[in-house]
C-alpha cells in the first residue's frame, strides 16, 4: 500500500514516529471483520464457533470474526437478525449507553448506510424515537432498506439536507454527526479512498464538516448530545473541528471512559480540554475512526414549542383502514394507523407528533409499513415481514429450507407444500421471517421486492451459517 506522502508528513507531526510506524503496519494488515447482533432477533442464537468469534470489548453483541464469510448468501443476514459492521464504529453503542438514561428523541443526521444508526437504536432506551437522514438519494434507499431490515418501529428515514432539517424547526436530545470526510480510515478496506486523498479534498471536507456541525447544533435541543464522528486520520477534520465547536457554538467536551485495555488513543493536538476517542489500525482492532461527545448547555430560559401543522393525505378511492389491517401488527393500540394514497403504515404513538411534523421533508420510510391497497385487495409490504412489530400469527408460516430460502431471496418462483392455504403466506427460515408469497393454488407469486433480492447467480455449495 502506497500512502501519499503528504498525508504520511501530517501524521508524522501529529503523531511521532512510533505511532506512525504502528498505523503503516496495521494498514498493511488484512482489514477485520465484525458483526453485531440484533438484540431482538438473534436471542437465542450464537456466532458460528467456527469463525472463531471473538467479542467486540465496547460493543456487547459485536463480534469478530477470523474470516470473511459470504454474507451476501446468509438468508438470516437479509432478515436482519445482525449487521455486518466495522468494529470501531461499534464504539457508538458504548457512548450512548454511558450517557443516555432515558427515552430520547434522537437524528442521525448523516446516516447512510446505517451501522451506526442500528447500532444506536439498540442501544438507547425502549420508548427513545429516531430520524436518519441521508442527503445523496441513492445512498437514502440503501439506508431504507437496512432499516426496514433491522425492523425498529420507531424510526423515520428521510433524504434532506442538514439545512433542510434545521428550517423545519425539530429539535433532538441526540444528533449524530458522522460527517462526509477524506476517509483516511477506509485506506486499508478501500483503495480508491487513497487515490482520491489530497490536501485539498481535506480543506473542503473541513468547510463542509463546520457547516453540517452549525446545522446540527441549531437542532440540539439545551441539555442535548452531540456525537462528532469522522473515519479520518488528519486533526483538520478532528480535533480542530471539535475545538472550533467549542469556541464557536459554546459546546463542552465531555469525556468518556474507556478502559486502557482498548487501546483507544486520545488527542493528538496540544491544547485540546477534553478526551476525545481515536482507533488506529495497528493500536485499535478495527479502523480507523474519530469520536468525540460534546454537550449543549442547558438554558434555564423555556423554548416555546413550534406548533406545527398535521401531514396532508393524499386523495385515495381505495377502502379505508380495516380491522384486518391492525391486525397484521402486535399491540396496535400502541399505533396509529395513517392511509397515505393506497399505502397504510402504522406510527408508534411515540413518534406521532414527530413524524406529523415533517410535512415539508422527504420522508422515505416510518414506522411499519402495514400494506398497500391493489383494488380491495390489501397486499402486505415486504417490510411488515421484517419488523419487529409483525403480528406473526395473523399469518400462515412456513418454515423452508436453505436453497428455498436463497430461491426466495432471489426473487425466483417458490413452490410451496400442497398443504399450504391460499393467501398470503409468511416465508421463515430458522423461524425469522424473511417476506411474504401470494399463494393462490398453482402457484406462489413471490412479493420480495426486486431491488433487494440476491444478483448473484453464484451460490455456496453448503449453507453459509454465521449464526447458529
Amino acid at each position: 500500500m502506497k500512502l501519499p506522502e503528504t498525508f504520511l508528513a501530517h501524521c508524522r507531526d501529529i503523531m511521532g514516529d512510533a505511532l506512525l510506524t504502528r498505523l503503516t503496519e496495521g494498514l498493511s494488515a488484512p482489514p477485520t471483520v465484525s458483526i453485531r447482533l440484533h438484540p431482538w432477533k438473534s436471542d437465542g442464537k450464537q456466532v458460528n464457533p467456527a469463525l472463531l468469534p471473538r467479542q467486540v470489548a465496547w460493543c456487547e453483541r459485536g463480534y469478530y470474526l477470523d474470516k470473511r464469510p459470504n454474507f451476501t448468501f446468509d438468508p438470516l443476514l437479509h432478515a436482519g437478525a445482525y449487521y455486518v459492521q466495522e468494529a470501531s464504529s461499534m464504539f457508538v453503542d458504548e457512548v450512548a449507553r454511558q450517557n443516555i438514561h432515558q427515552p430520547i428523541t434522537a437524528l442521525d443526521l448523516c446516516a447512510a448506510p446505517g451501522g451506526k444508526t442500528t447500532a444506536l437504536l439498540a442501544a438507547l432506551p425502549e420508548g427513545s424515537v429516531m430520524v436518519c437522514n441521508e442527503y445523496v438519494r441513492q445512498r437514502a434507499h440503501i439506508l431504507a432498506e437496512n432499516i426496514m431490515k433491522w425492523g425498529y418501529p420507531n424510526v423515520v428515514v428521510t433524504n434532506n439536507s442538514t439545512n433542510d432539517i434545521r428550517r423545519s424547526g425539530m429539535t433532538f436530545d441526540l444528533i449524530l454527526a458522522d460527517v462526509p470526510c477524506s476517509g483516511e480510515g477506509m485506506f486499508r478496506k478501500d483503495e480508491g479512498a487513497i487515490t482520491e486523498w489530497s490536501e485539498d479534498n481535506v480543506r473542503r471536507c473541513s468547510v463542509l464538516q463546520h457547516e453540517i456541525l452549525e446545522d446540527a447544533w441549531a437542532c440540539l435541543r439545551p441539555g442535548g448530545w452531540l456525537i462528532y464522528s469522522t473515519c479520518t486520520f488528519n486533526i483538520h477534520e478532528d480535533e480542530e473541528n471539535v475545538a472550533w465547536a467549542m469556541s464557536h457554538l459554546g459546546a463542552q467536551l465531555h469525556d468518556v471512559e474507556t478502559p486502557t485495555s482498548w487501546n483507544i488513543t486520545g488527542s493528538l493536538m496540544p491544547g485540546l480540554k477534553g478526551k476525545v476517542c481515536r482507533f488506529i489500525p495497528g493500536v485499535t482492532q478495527g479502523e480507523g475512526l474519530f469520536m468525540a461527545l460534546l454537550h449543549k448547555p442547558a438554558d434555564p430560559t423555556p423554548v416555546a414549542e413550534k406548533k406545527h401543522k398535521g401531514k396532508r393525505q393524499k386523495k385515495t378511492s381505495a377502502p379505508s383502514i380495516t380491522d384486518e389491517a391492525k391486525a397484521w401488527v402486535e399491540h396496535a393500540d400502541e399505533f396509529v394507523f395513517l392511509q397515505e394514497g393506497d399505502a397504510i403504515t402504522a406510527i408508534p404513538r411515540e413518534l406521532a407528533s414527530l413524524y406529523d411534523s415533517m410535512k415539508d421533508l422527504k420522508v422515505m420510510h416510518a414506522g411499519v409499513p402495514i400494506g398497500t391497497w391493489r383494488g380491495r385487495k390489501l397486499v402486505p409490504s415486504p417490510a411488515l415481514a421484517l419488523s419487529t412489530s409483525l403480528h406473526r400469527e395473523a399469518f400462515t408460516q412456513c418454515e423452508v429450507d436453505y436453497p428455498t430460502a436463497i430461491a426466495y431471496l432471489r426473487s425466483e418462483a417458490i413452490s410451496l407444500p400442497p398443504t399450504m392455504p391460499r393467501g398470503y403466506i409468511l416465508m421463515t427460515y430458522h423461524h425469522l421471517p424473511l417476506g411474504f408469497v401470494n399463494n393462490i393454488g398453482n402457484r406462489a407469486n413471490n412479493l420480495y421486492p426486486q431491488e433487494w433480492r440476491i444478483r448473484s447467480s453464484h451460490a455456496p455449495d453448503s449453507p453459509c451459517e454465521i449464526l447458529i
